[in-house]
């Protein structure tokens, strides 16, 4: 059982740290002022409830973002590695991007652009 005192012990400091910041907030937080309107609606209120439903049309877009998303990803560190690697990165960037297109054209051709 002696071995779990130092961990008790960190544990107890921890605790005491954690209970200390939170009063320390507390006492020192300004007054927040009562609304009825909630900040994240940009002091409209709220038209539908946070559980509703999505259109369906929205799955392709959101598809067709994370494709685009994607891309940025890898593009920003592959612009610092392609010139120390050579050619052999610029080949790896279009079959990269070759895959993405396919999948834009894919949605494209699905319909996921028409917003009617």
């Amino acid at each position: 059982m002696s071995e779990f005192v130092p961990v008790l012990i960190v544990l107890g400091v921890v605790l005491v740290f954690v209970a200390a910041l939170y009063s320390l907030s507390v006492m020192t937080a300004a007054a927040r002022p009562v609304s009825e309107v909630a900040p994240f609606t940009g002091g409209l209120g709220p038209t539908h409830h946070a559980f509703s439903r999505f259109h369906v049309r929205w799955y392709p877009v959101t598809m067709v973002f994370l494709a685009f998303d994607m891309e940025m990803i890898f593009m920003y560190p592959w612009t610092l590695v392609v010139s120390r690697v050579g050619p052999s990165a610029v080949i790896e960037m279009f079959v990269f991007l070759a895959i993405l297109l396919a999948g834009v054209v894919y949605a494209w051709r699905e319909g996921a652009l028409r917003w009617t």
